[in-house]
This record gives structure tokens, C-alpha cells and sequence, in this order.
């Protein structure tokens, strides 16, 4: 546990002394790169009249299982098998691929004796948890657009958890109302008012108004047309997208050149594009292929009976609810946590030899098992296969990321619209907080405390993401939270000093960016194959390029019934 006293948190009048954007984009980078207390300590004391708070913010920094996932890396400091197990199939990775993989073999093919192995404490992957004395906020991914009607899969799980209550006289499904977001929904911090809505709005100049609206006809044009081959241009999950090649192509560009070249030049259109690139993939759209980008807009095509389509479900553990119901829902097999799977190769008897090092006894069992699901990412994968050379040449990108779980004793207002679930401040580098108590089922309560969760997709611009997650790893808490506070002041001038408690997550891999020809790249395609002769299948949105819970839910879907397929032959 560490105490941090917090100092004068001004950094709202640097930017007065300085042309944007540079000192913000300084401020960031230094920051992630560990050096965020000393870059503030000079700015802060080039500020006269600057008065220290006196409050102190207890908390932690907290992140991944790395110690134990780096033993990969050094395998030969894991000691060798001492006992041997046998089951059907080993699951390796319990995030929400692994998981929906596991329901869905408890669904296809309830005989089959399965094993998920899972390197942290809990389930849940990305989806992650925690909680409070006053709630349950989510460590990782946060929401679920509402789904496509013709997601006929998703919403047979969404049923089973209860989500989806019925469906209405035209056939639309019926949502809990407890897991629709509540409004007010999404606000915008811009020109120093609240707006409502995510999309700039509140003072923004004709021109660029006209251009925004430009831009979301676009979207709307491609979102109804259907290509060629009477598939939908942009749908999830992406393979059932069009393969028109003149669509697919698009794949090829960044999203940022793409915009050029059709004459979107505004700065509020490309901030809102950059934002909502970052929040879902980590990285802006000039790291983004121009498919992906239209993609994240165009695919959504959500309707429900009760809701707008443009709702989302929503709880305070986040996507860590999705993941309970998964888990609750794949029947008796057993789940190991604390598990590192650290080998995978044929036993010569059709059988499949899963070493798995735990730890918590620091012991290595030998399990073998008819198939696999690896439902890890792909700088897990290609360590566990026995044959590296000839693994496709894939190379997702992953950007750190920084998720800050804050308890504040005053209310977070502001002139214009009220708090809403999700807050966001205009020319952020970061991407705003979500109120964590937003969906809990009790009454308003202005003078009390608040949790906020703040979310942070840290910068690879440099192309260089192995670096960005050393600074992120090396950064310490008093970095995290000087950076936290100081966005949380520039949103509400004065409540960083309020701030009782910041328990801080670093995420050394973040989601995959579906960077130019990663999602139609031929690297993708092979590394979705079938391993060792057919029984290991893999499972994991590295394999998508969308990191959306749509895809690992298919994801998981797909491996699973490749698997159930092979039981049912060889019965």
C-alpha cells in the first residue's frame, strides 16, 4: 500500500504559458517513459503562487501477472514435470475466448472432460475486476454496444445470462433494463462547458460542423450497403464483412490517409476519430487501416426493442460481468488459476502434452490431453508452439495501457450537462473516466464520494511498443497518479486535492490496433490454422485484429466447435 501527498496540481496554467499541442504531447510521452514526478516538478515550479495540498491519496499499483507470464522467456528456470494428468482438452487462457470456447464445449460436447489453465488469480483476461468499500468497478474493457440481431449466437448467451429478458412482436431482443446504460450516457468537456454527447458539438465552427456531419452520412451509407457478394460491407464478427476487393483494400492505408484523401481535414472530426480509435484499439487513426477504422463505425448495427441502437449494456464490474456468466455457464470443468502453460508437443499417441508450471506450489504437471484451445495472445502463442520457424510472421501491436480506479469526496460537475457513465475531455490524451457507481441501483447522492474509473491508452507512436511497455512497467506510482490528477484537475479544477484513494493498473499488452494490412493480411489467415497435425486451435482476438468482445466471444466459438467437431468423429 503507498501514500502519495498530492502537490499543487496546475497543470492547467502551463498550457496557458505554452502553444498546444506540444507540452501536452511532451508531457505524455516523458510520462510514459517514467518521468512524469520529475517533467511535473520542473513545469509546476515555473507556476508562482502554486500552494501544495495537504491530502494524502492511498492506493497501489497493481497490473498483470508479468512474473510469472516472463518465465517464458526463461524457460529454463521452470523445474521439470513431477505427476501427470489426463483430460479431453486443455483450454489455455481464461479470457472471454477461453471462456465462450469453454461454454460452448460444455454446450456441444458436455462428456468431454475439459481443464482451463489460467495465468492470473481470476478469469476474465482484459475484462478484469475490482471493488471498493462503496462498489465494484472494472479493471479493463467496460461495455457492450448492443448487438447485431442476427448475432443469433451472442444472444443465445445473453439470454442464458439473463441479459436478454424476451423479445418484442417484431422480433427484437428485450434487455435488462438493470444492464442498459442509464442516462445520462457519454458528456464532452469542450470550450469549458459540458456538452452532451461524444461528438463536438457545443461551439464548433460551421465548417467543421459540415464536415462532421459529412462524415457520419458517410458512415450511415456504408453501415446499409451490401457488396457484391450480398454480404454487408462492415459486420461483426469481421468475417462475415464483404470480401469485395475494392473495399478490402482499404486495409492497406491508414484510417489518417484515408481522411485526406476524401477531404476531412477538421480538427474536431480527426480528435474524435482519434479518440474513439484510441478507447477501442489503443492507438490513433493514423495507426489505424483505413477498413478497421470505417469498420469500428459502420459494423454497428445493434436494435433492441427496449433501447436505441446506439445503446450499450453496461455493469460496475464492466465486461468482468460478461465473463462471470461465461464461466458460470461452461458446466463442471475445472479451472486452475495461477497456472502458466510453458509447452506444447505431441506425445506420439495422438495425444497432446501440455506442460504447466503453478504458482502457488511451484510445481509442473504433465497434461495430456486429446485437443487444445490456446486462447492466449500471440506473443504467448508462438512461445507454446513447438515450431516457431514456420509460425506465421504475425506482429500485433499492443499498446500499454493505464486504468486508475480513483474514490473522490466531491462531486465531479462543471458548468453544462451533469456526470454521466462516460467523461471526456476535449484534447485529452487520455480518455476520460467512467463513473463507476453509474448503474448501481441507489439513490443520487451529490455530497458523497464518488468512483471513477480512469482509462489511459499510453502512446507508441514511435513505433516502437516494446519500449513504451518498459517505460510503462518502469514508471512508478507517484508518476501514474502526478499524470492522473493532473488530467483529473484539468477536468475539474480543484478535485484532484480531493481525492482519498487511486488504486492504479498498468497493462503491459493492451488490446491489438488493427494496424495497415494486419486484418486482411495473409499472416492473420495462417495464424488462424490448426496446429500439431489439427488439435491445437486457437482462439484469441490477435487473431481478428478487433479487440471487441464480439470477436473473442466468436473467437472462442469457432475453436470450440473445431474441437467438438473432432470429438464427435472420433467417437
Amino acid at each position: 500500500m503507498a501514500y502519495f501527498s498530492i502537490h499543487c496540481v496546475a497543470f492547467q496554467y502551463v498550457f496557458l504559458l505554452y502553444p498546444m499541442p506540444f507540452p501536452r504531447r511532451q508531457f505524455l510521452t516523458q510520462a510514459s517513459a517514467g518521468l512524469a514526478g520529475t517533467l511535473l516538478a520542473g513545469l509546476l515550479g515555473s507556476v508562482p503562487g502554486c500552494v501544495p495540498a495537504r491530502s494524502v491519496v492511498r492506493g497501489q499499483l497493481r497490473g498483470a501477472g508479468a512474473k510469472l507470464g516472463h518465465l517464458l522467456r526463461e524457460p529454463h528456470q521452470i523445474p521439470a514435470p513431477t505427476r501427470t494428468e489426463e483430460v479431453d482438452v486443455v483450454i489455455i487462457g481464461g479470457g472471454i475466448s477461453g471462456l465462450a470456447a469453454r461454454r460452448e464445449l460444455h454446450r456441444l460436447a458436455p462428456t468431454l472432460r475439459t481443464l482451463l489453465l489460467e495465468l492470473e488469480p481470476d478469469t476474465g483476461g482484459n475484462a478484469a475486476a475490482g471493488h471498493n468499500a462503496r462498489t465494484a468497478y472494472p479493471w479493463g474493457a467496460h461495455y457492450l454496444p448492443v448487438p447485431d440481431e442476427r448475432d443469433h449466437d451472442l444472444l443465445a448467451f445473453l439470454e442464458e445470462a439473463g441479459i436478454v429478458t424476451g423479445y418484442g412482436p417484431t422480433g427484437l431482443p428485450i434487455y435488462n433494463e438493470t444492464a442498459l446504460c442509464h442516462d445520462p450516457a457519454e458528456r464532452l468537456l469542450l470550450h469549458g462547458h459540458w456538452q452532451p454527447g461524444l461528438v463536438p458539438d457545443a461551439g464548433v465552427p460551421a465548417p467543421d460542423r459540415a464536415e462532421i456531419t459529412r462524415f457520419l452520412a458517410e458512415i450511415e451509407r456504408l453501415r446499409r450497403t451490401i457488396g457484391p457478394d450480398g454480404r454487408d460491407l462492415f459486420r461483426l464478427p469481421l468475417d462475415l464483412s464483404s470480401t469485395d476487393a475494392s473495399i478490402r483494400q482499404l486495409d492497406g492505408q491508414s484510417m489518417a490517409d484515408w481522411l485526406t484523401q476524401h477531404g476531412y481535414r477538421s480538427e474536431y472530426l480527426r480528435w474524435y476519430l482519434d479518440y474513439s480509435y484510441r478507447d477501442d484499439f489503443g492507438v490513433p487513426a493514423a495507426q489505424v487501416s483505413a477498413w478497421a477504422g470505417l469498420h469500428y463505425f459502420a459494423a454497428r448495427k445493434g436494435r433492441a426493442h427496449n433501447a436505441p441502437s446506439d445503446a450499450v449494456l453496461t455493469w460496475p464490474t464492466g465486461n468482468h460481468h460478461l465473463a462471470e456468466a461465461l464461466r458460470r455457464l461452461g458446466g463442471p470443468g475445472h479451472i486452475e488459476p495461477n497456472t502458466l502453460a510453458f509447452g506444447l508437443q505431441e506425445s506420439g499417441d495422438g495425444r497432446v502434452e501440455v506442460l504447466a508450471f503453478s504458482g502457488p506450489t511451484q510445481r509442473s504437471t504433465r497434461i495430456r490431453a486429446r485437443q487444445v484451445v490456446l486462447a492466449t495472445p500471440w506473443h504467448v502463442s508462438k512461445h507454446l508452439l513447438p515450431t516457431p520457424a514456420t509460425l506465421p510472421a504475425l506482429a500485433p501491436l499492443h499498446a500499454p495501457w493505464l486504468v486508475a480506479n480513483l474514490t473522490v469526496d466531491g462531486y465531479p460537475g462543471g458548468p453544462g450537462q451533469p456526470l454521466c457513465w462516460d467523461n471526456v475531455r476535449y484534447g485529452s490524451p487520455a480518455l476520460g473516466y467512467i463513473d463507476a457507481e453509474h448503474q448501481a441501483l441507489r439513490g443520487f447522492e451529490p455530497d458523497g464520494p464518488r468512483s471513477l474509473t480512469f482509462y489511459w491508452a499510453l502512446p507508441t507512436d514511435l513505433g516502437n511498443p516494446v519500449a513504451a511497455r518498459r517505460h510503462a512497467f518502469a514508471s512508478t506510482y507517484h508518476d501514474w497518479l502526478t499524470l492522473v490528477l493532473t488530467e483529473l484537475d484539468l477536468m475539474h479544477p480543484g478535485l484532484a486535492a480531493r481525492v482519498q484513494a487511486a488504486e492504479l493498473w498498468v497493462w503491459g499488452h493492451g488490446m491489438v490496433a488493427p494496424t495497415p494490412g494486419y486484418v486482411w493480411g495473409t499472416a492473420r489467415q495462417q495464424a488462424r490454422q490448426p496446429h500439431l497435425g489439427g488439435r491445437v486451435h486457437l482462439a484469441h482476438t490477435d487473431l481478428s485484429g478487433v479487440s471487441v468482445f464480439e470477436e473473442a466471444f466468436h473467437q472462442g466459438l469457432r475453436a470450440a466447435r473445431a474441437v467438438a467437431q473432432q470429438a464427435v468423429g472420433a467417437s
